[in-house]
This record gives C-alpha cells, structure tokens and sequence, in this order.
C-alpha cells in the first residue's frame, strides 16, 4: 500500500485577520499540484485561534476546493469533550476522509479520561478518527499502552505522532505492527523516511507548506522503491528544518516563510508572532539558499 503524504495546511488571514478563503484555496491548489493531502485546522492552521464557525467553513471551503482528488483531515480537538464532539459531527456531515484529535489542553487528563475522551467521538462519528499526540503544545501525552488500548475501536484508524522522538513513534508502529487496520502517521519533519522505512503509513507535515515538492517527492521515491532518491529528498527536507526552525517557534517559521513567497497568506493570528525585520531578512536568505524564492 502506497505511503501518503499530508500537509498540516496554514490558515489565510486578511490584514484585519479575518479568514481569506480564497488565498486558503489557492494554497490548497498548490499542494494537490504538488501531490500532497491535505490537513486542516491543525497546529499549523492557527486552530487554537479559529472559532468554531470558522472551522467549519474552512473545512467546507478546503473540502470543496479538493474536490476529491486527494485526501482531507480535519482537527477537531478541543480541550472539552462537548465542543470536539460538536466540532466533529459538523465535519462528519462535510463528508472528511478522517477526523484528527488533538489531545485536550491546559487541562491534565488521565489516561483513562483520554480513553474516554476519544472513545466518545469515535462512537459519535462514521468518519474514520484520528488520534493526534503533541505534548509539547498540550501538555497531555497519549501513552503507547493507551493507544494500544483505542486501537481496538473500531472508529479509530490510528494516530499522528507529533512529540518528535523516534522511542515513542516505534511503541505507535509497535501498536500498528499489532493491530491490523491501525495508521500510524509522522509529524517531525526530520523522521519522515525514518517512519516510512520503519511501518508509518505517512506523515502529516508543517514544513511542506513551504516547500511542498520535496515532501512529494521523498514519498514518491520511496513508494517506487528509489530509496537512495528518498534519502537525497529528506537530507534536503531536514537541512531545510534545521535552518528554518533555528529561528524560533516552528509554526510561525512555516507562516513566515510562506508569508515571504506569497504574501496573500497573511500573517498569523497568535499574539506573540509579530514581524521581526532581522528574522525575514534570516528567513529570506534561507529561502534563497533552497532555491524557494
């Protein structure tokens, strides 16, 4: 079975930071151009600061602009049960090819309030649930004896691992490597081919938004058996990581790099992500030294 790639797509804001849908549409376009599936409303999207309504429309918005030639995943995760629940009816309804949950944040949860917290949206939903580990941003971390355990749901179809250590994604791939039907997806940018050669089904990645055909092309190569290609590609993909996210909070290196190739994506709408002239000026030599601007 073929290995896939996502991108943890950015949200397009307007200078007044309202949602500009036609400039998220057009950065859809770029990524089916380029190969790539499509996640919606994730950390790179600006989830965090999008109301539910909005969420709901880009989800709408990305859905009718994909038009079915690749694959959709949206985020619904929220810190409460009800809201995610919520969240995830309406995008069951848009008709996603999977529901990604992010773990509740700013509140600790058990690992039995997590098997609840999880359990209740897949037995809510048809859409196939994801479930989506970030600890660093969430502060709660899905154990692998946990995933193990909403591996055996039979709405769960697997879990994208974003904690970024190569000890927890193989306990996932352990899961998967167990549980027949069970997806495991990578979020660090530098385990891409790791993850590929070890079981992952894919990558679900935010610094494709910036440089979209590398990604493509370290799954392409590896799904045709070039491997020495694949190496080629992800050395260039991890050089690009290390440099860019050298400068400060990964998310908002991504947006400001894509904001540097085409302005029309706006910038952010978190706070503490102001515009910084020395950084741009570090961030548009690095695009330059990648041949991306």
């Amino acid at each position: 079975m073929s290995k896939q790639a996502f991108v943890a797509l950015v949200t397009c804001f307007n200078d007044d930071e309202t949602i500009n849908y036609e400039a998220t549409r057009a950065q859809v376009r770029r990524q089916v151009d380029a190969g790539n599936n499509i996640m919606c409303a994730g950390t790179n999207g600006d989830f965090s600061a999008l109301t539910f309504e909005e969420k709901v429309r880009l989800t709408e918005e990305v859905v009718d602009e994909v038009g079915g030639r690749v694959k959709v995943i949206v985020n619904a995760g929220m810190p409460a049960t009800f809201e995610t629940l919520k969240l995830s009816r309406e995008f069951d309804r848009i008709g996603v090819d999977g529901i990604a949950v992010i773990t509740p944040f700013f509140i600790a949860c058990t690992q039995d309030g997590l098997i609840r917290h999880f359990s209740t949206i897949a037995d809510a939903v048809e859409t196939p649930v994801y479930l989506y580990d970030i600890p660093a941003r969430t502060q709660n971390h899905i154990e692998p004896e946990t995933a193990r355990t909403l591996s055996r749901h039979g709405n769960i179809a697997g879990i994208k691992d974003s904690g970024g250590a190569k000890e927890t994604l193989e306990a996932y791939l352990e899961v998967a490597r167990d549980v027949e039907g069970f997806e495991v997806y990578s979020g660090p940018d530098h385990l891409v081919l790791w993850a590929l050669q070890n079981g992952a089904a894919g990558c679900i990645s935010g610094l494709g938004n910036a440089m979209p055909t590398v990604l493509a092309s370290i799954m392409i190569a590896f799904n045709s058996g070039d491997i020495a290609e694949a190496e080629r590609q992800q050395a260039i993909y991890s050089a690009f990581r290390t440099d860019l996210y050298a400068l400060g909070f990964a998310p908002a290196m991504v947006k400001r790099a894509l904001y540097l190739q085409d302005a029309s994506v706006g910038a952010s709408r978190q706070p503490a992500l102001l515009p910084n002239k020395t950084q741009d000026a570090q961030i548009e030599e690095i695009l330059r030294r990648y041949k991306l601007l």
